[in-house]
Parts: C-alpha cells; sequence; structure tokens
C-alpha cells in the first residue's frame, strides 16, 4: 500500500518518529512517499492508495488506485471537485481539530478592539490614552452569537463562559448541548439571535450556502454595537457590503483574519479602517497542530485496519 504524503505549511516535514507511526499504523506492506513539488506530485499519485495533505484538482485527477485521502487543514472547499465529490474516495480532515487556536484568535481580535489594543499599535503615542479608553468596552456579561456550533465554535463558546458572557448559537445540524450555553437553534432563528448578540461569531466551513452569507440583509438585523468576528473562511462575508454596513452604522467593528478579497490589498480600508482589525489568516498557526493532524492521520489508518469509523469525516456533498 502507497501513502503520499505532500509537505504543507501546517505539516511542513514528517521527522523519523512520525513517519514510523504512520507506517506502524498503516499495517505491514506500507510504503510511504513524499512528494513536495507538483511535478513529483503528479507522477506519484497515480499509485498512491492514500494521500496525506493536499493536492489542487488537476493533480487529484490522475489518481487511479486512490481510496482515502487526509486533508491536512480543515475546510476542504478548494479540494471539491466534481470528481472527488462524485468517487467513493473517502476525505477526511482536520475538522474538528483546529478550534482551540481559532477560538485563541477569535478573541485575540475581539478584545484587540474592545480594549483599542489596535489603535494604540497603528499609532504608538501617549496622546491616544483618553481617546482609547473612551472607546473601550467590557464583554463581561454580553451576549455572543455563535455562526455554527461544530469544533470551532465549541472552542470559542468555552472561552465566552470563562469571560462571563452569555452564549447563544445557530447550527444547521442538530448538535449536541453544551454546558453553559443557553440556546442552540436552526439557521431559522439566525436573524433573532443576532439581534440579540453583542459579539458575533462565525464558525461556518465556505459552502455554496455559506458563500457571502454574511451581507446586507443580515448587518440589518444586528445590534448597531455589535461586533463581527471571522477566523474561518473570509468569502462568508461580503467584504464590500460589511463595509458599507459599518460605514452605515449597522454594526460597531470587525475583527477579520480571513478576508473577502483574500489576500486583502496594500491599502484597502480594513487596514486602517478605526474600528476594524485584520490579521493576515494567521489564526491557523499553532506548535501543536501539526502533532494533532499527524495523531488523527495515525488513529484513522488503525481504524481503516481494524474496520472501525474513521474520525473527522468529510461528507463530500455537504461539504464539510
Amino acid at each position: 500500500m502507497k501513502i503520499l504524503y505532500t509537505p504543507t505549511l501546517i505539516v511542513p516535514a514528517l521527522g523519523p518518529g512520525d513517519r514510523a507511526r504512520i507506517l506502524d499504523a498503516a499495517g505491514p506492506g506500507a510504503v510511504l512517499v513524499e512528494a513536495r513539488q507538483p511535478e513529483r506530485q503528479r507522477a506519484e499519485i497515480a499509485e498512491a492508495e492514500i494521500l496525506f495533505g493536499r493536492v489542487p484538482p488537476d493533480i487529484y485527477l490522475l489518481a487511479r488506485r486512490l481510496r482515502y485521502y487526509h486533508s491536512i487543514g480543515a475546510g476542504v472547499d478548494a479540494l471539491l471537485c466534481p470528481e472527488l465529490v462524485e468517487s467513493d474516495v473517502i476525505l477526511a480532515s482536520e475538522k474538528g481539530g483546529v478550534g482551540v487556536h481559532l477560538a485563541e484568535h477569535a478573541f485575540a481580535l475581539l478584545l484587540g478592539l474592545t480594549r483599542g489594543v489596535h489603535t494604540a499599535l497603528r499609532d504608538p503615542d501617549y496622546r491616544l490614552r483618553e481617546p482609547i479608553r473612551q472607546e473601550q468596552r467590557e464583554i463581561f456579561e454580553q451576549t455572543m452569537g455563535i455562526v455554527g456550533f461544530g469544533g470551532t465554535g465549541r472552542a470559542v463558546a468555552r472561552r465566552a463562559l470563562g469571560f462571563g458572557m452569555r452564549v447563544l448559537a445557530v447550527d444547521i445540524e442538530e448538535v449536541p448541548p453544551e454546558p453553559g450555553v443557553e440556546a442552540i437553534w436552526s439557521p431559522d432563528r439566525l436573524a433573532e439571535m443576532l439581534g440579540l448578540s453583542d459579539v458575533v461569531i462565525i464558525g461556518l466551513p465556505l459552502t455554496k450556502a455559506t458563500h457571502h452569507l454574511f451581507t446586507r440583509d443580515l448587518f440589518r438585523r444586528m445590534r448597531p454595537s455589535a461586533v463581527l468576528i471571522n477566523v474561518t473562511r473570509g468569502e462568508i462575508v461580503h467584504g464590500e457590503e460589511l463595509l458599507a454596513a459599518l460605514a452605515e452604522g449597522l454594526l460597531w467593528g470587525a475583527g477579520l483574519d480571513v478576508t473577502d478579497p483574500e489576500p486583502l490589498p496594500a491599502g484597502h480600508p480594513f487596514w486602517t479602517h478605526p474600528r476594524v482589525i485584520v490579521t493576515p489568516h494567521t489564526a491557523g498557526g499553532s506548535p501543536h497542530r501539526a502533532g494533532r493532524v499527524i495523531d488523527c492521520f495515525c488513529e484513522n489508518l488503525q481504524r481503516r485496519r481494524d474496520g472501525r469509523p474513521l474520525l473527522a469525516l468529510i461528507d463530500k456533498r455537504k461539504g464539510y
């Protein structure tokens, strides 16, 4: 059995111990091949039965024997070409495994805004002391609404409860309750939740249904004092309409790790907007991330051998 590993920013290399663990989990006869460059990936994928990493659709189309694709990366929107969706290839990802660092980053953006940290860093001058203090806000006893209550949404909720916030959530699936979360509603109550929320956190994957979900219509449902935070996929929020909504006072501010467009061009108003804080898609960084995805891959290799259900599976038609 041939396992093809394609290095990524998240898992840039496998050490000897990682390689040994993968081969041990895969079982006798397994071989592990690394292909870093596209040319090598094209040559190696034809006979690979398992892919650990990710390749663009044009390279995926060269696979003839692939049975299991474990994406390094939680979002799979860029991978889901029709040929993969219609195939019997099993797709798994980092789904459910990125919540810790995404949630921490979401709070970094939120607190950066509410405490005026972004203003102080842009223009480090003591004369801003009073202007910043006048704009500062507390999140204690405020209501947080979480749109998408998967692994990231739950991780955000747990931290919000630690800050003394009231937490509401919306999810398209019937998901288990979370201790301390007041309610998890279906999407038909999204507008109601937005109207109750001082902070709105997006925890959604990018799919056909969520592309530009947040447009003027939803911004109108938000509180003028609300803050929107997005750490998942930029195209869930319509960038131009968010900028217009901020100008019109439909919401107070936004914290964006992902943007529409992305990359955000130099000179874009979001970079310097007084009520927007932007990081350049860095929420995914963590010293523990590579270890977690390798652990999950090894666990799934063992489960495949044992005939047990795999973890972090993607419904290819739903896109998550």
